[in-house]
């Protein structure tokens, strides 16, 4: 009985021993729920930038991918969508941003979205890059819902004042709006006498655009509409040879 005991006792030892290093390889997700809306910014290491407002990083020696709370940028990556005006750029100013210095989030109350991304508040070098993104006119402020509002009043500050000077996605009349990003249609552009520029998707997939006073515009059916050619070029779209 005695050996029994002393090899039940040697099996329960083994057994804590090991789910102890199991523990030591997850994620400190009690540590990271005691920040939960603390205000306390939590170091992490920049894996990849995604596009303008998502990122992966890795924290405890584990990836998470990281949305920016309260701020939107027009798409550049995603799936079903086409490139949306001045998503490339917001990606790309991003990763100019991130791309060296000491990455740290900041969480707010609820923890993560219904992607199971983390909703975080992102620094780097101790500046905050959701408010840089505003500043240059490359993100709107948006998904404002309680209980994550904690930065929304200095946000909209820094939106306000990039409206204003119609920097980025304000300088298109009526593409930012608190839906997301629209593209201009034909009647506004005619009105405007701008935004003239037909984006349109070929048989093969190509992106290309065409210009007023290209042989196929008149018969072409815009999927979207530029008032620029920097702007489809951002875009992904390339110039029609014709």
């Amino acid at each position: 009985m005695k050996i029994l005991s002393k090899l039940a006792a040697a099996i329960i030892i083994c057994l804590l021993a090991a789910c102890g290093t199991f523990l030591d390889e997850q994620p400190n997700t009690t540590e990271q729920k005691t920040e939960i809306g603390s205000g306390k910014r939590i170091p992490v290491k920049l894996v990849k930038v995604i596009d303008g407002d998502t990122v992966k990083i890795k924290i405890n020696n584990h990836e998470e991918t990281v949305r920016f709370l309260l701020v939107d940028t027009p798409e550049s990556v995603h799936p079903t969508r086409p490139v949306q005006p001045f998503g490339i750029e917001a990606s790309q100013f991003t990763k100019k941003l991130m791309s060296n210095g000491k990455t740290e989030i900041e969480l707010d109350v609820s923890e993560r979205d219904k992607y199971g991304r983390l909703l975080a508040y992102v620094y780097v070098n101790g500046s905050s890059v959701q408010e840089a993104l505003l500043r240059e006119g490359l993100a709107r402020v948006a998904y404002v819902y309680a209980p994550n509002t904690k930065y929304a009043d200095e946000y909209r500050i820094i939106q306000s004042e990039a409206q204003q000077n119609e920097k980025g996605i304000w300088s298109l009349e009526n593409y930012a709006t608190e839906d997301g990003f629209e593209s201009p249609n034909k009647e506004a552009s005619s009105n405007l006498g701008k935004c003239s520029i037909k984006g349109n998707l070929s048989s093969s997939g190509d992106k290309i655009y065409h210009m007023p006073d290209g042989r196929y515009y008149d018969m072409t059916i815009p999927e979207q509409w530029f008032c620029s050619e920097k702007e489809a070029k951002y875009s992904g779209f390339r110039r029609s040879q014709q």
